[in-house]
């Protein structure tokens, strides 16, 4: 089965052929990065006009490196939620036009979802059950995976997303957009005790994450020693600041392991691709013998190909949508 995705969830404009849900046949990705390092981040109203600009022309280099046409599609996908409002409508409206033109069903996919499934495209052999972290700069979700379209979220930010903690540090240290990825790079070699930053925990739910008061401490330090003069000693700074957030990262997987004790653990999203993150997950899930899986680099990013992998566990679950479908800035993982 053959279905063309779109993602515009934020400023990539993606299109993808995936082939029964794990071969990816095309990935095609319009990057605004260039654009939105001026503004220091995603500007939301340039994000959707880019799309606008894009989407036409991706899809049409997604058929063809795919080697298809669209008479050879099945079905067709779009990321729906949650995401930018205005960058989401820009895909799921083309997508709905395909449809309407096509007659093809249309199966609208929510973003995280996908970012999950970026694992099945990697790991032919990944089947639910399974534990996943979800860590993206919009999101942090530990959620058990029941089946692939059955999810019960587990644990979640009560404010800031781990992502957006790193890029925030990183702009106040003075690093370019996108700041974890610069954060990560600038942070190699740096001493990770150098600076204290607090661990929040939060009462009666064990699960649950906090990052701004983490993201607060690192702004007030860096503030403090330019008010001083004092140079910014980013490397080790960063250092700290990374192993901060990951070790709350893992410490909240690692209670969620002896708790629901599962045999494997998915990490996904943006963060995904950070180097500490993935050295030290890779020795908690050594530690309780949990067989872990991380998606390649290409795909921890947002991309239409994670859309495409699950819109075929969607489209089998019978999760379909009419002309009437709209796209939602906020919607739960498991709605």
């Amino acid at each position: 089965m053959n279905i063309l995705a779109i993602e515009s969830s934020c400023d990539d404009t993606g299109v993808a052929v995936v082939k029964d849900g794990r071969e990816v046949l095309s990935s095609v990705i319009a990057s605004q990065v260039p654009e939105h390092i001026i503004y220091g981040g995603v500007v939301p109203e340039i994000a959707s006009r880019r799309h606008c600009e894009a989407i036409s022309g991706v899809t049409r280099v997604a058929l063809e490196e795919a080697g298809l046409t669209l008479d050879d599609i099945d079905a067709l996908a779009c990321t729906y939620a949650p995401g930018l409002i205005g960058a989401l409508l820009v895909g799921v409206n083309f997508a709905k036009g395909l449809s309407y033109a096509t007659g093809k069903p249309l199966v609208p996919v929510h973003h995280l979802r996908g970012h999950v499934a970026s694992n099945y495209i990697c790991h032919p052999d990944l089947e639910p059950p399974f534990l996943a972290l979800v860590v993206s700069g919009g999101h942090t979700h530990l959620i058990h995976v029941k089946d692939y379209t059955d999810y019960e979220v587990i644990g979640r930010t009560r404010d800031d997303a781990a992502g957006e903690a790193m890029d925030k540090a990183a702009r106040a240290m003075g690093l370019p957009y996108p700041g974890g990825l610069n954060l990560d790079k600038a942070a190699q070699g740096g001493d990770e005790k150098a600076y204290p930053f607090p661990s929040p925990r939060v009462d009666a739910a064990a699960f649950d994450f906090s990052f701004s008061g983490m993201k607060t401490s690192v702004v007030n330090l860096i503030h403090n020693k330019e008010q001083k003069g004092e140079p910014i000693d980013v490397q080790n700074i960063g250092a700290s600041y990374i192993h901060c957030v990951v070790r709350l990262l893992c410490h909240n997987t690692e209670m969620a392991i002896k708790q629901f004790r599962p045999e494997r653990l998915v990490v996904a999203g943006g963060v995904s691709a950070n180097s500490f993150l993935r050295r030290d997950m890779a020795k908690l899930c050594k530690q309780y013998r949990v067989k872990l899986y991380f998606p390649e680099l290409k795909y921890c990013g947002d991309n239409a190909a994670m859309i495409g992998s699950q819109a075929y566990y969607e489209y089998r679950k019978g999760h379909l949508a009419d002309l009437k479908l709209n796209a939602a800035a906020v919607l739960d993982i498991d709605k």
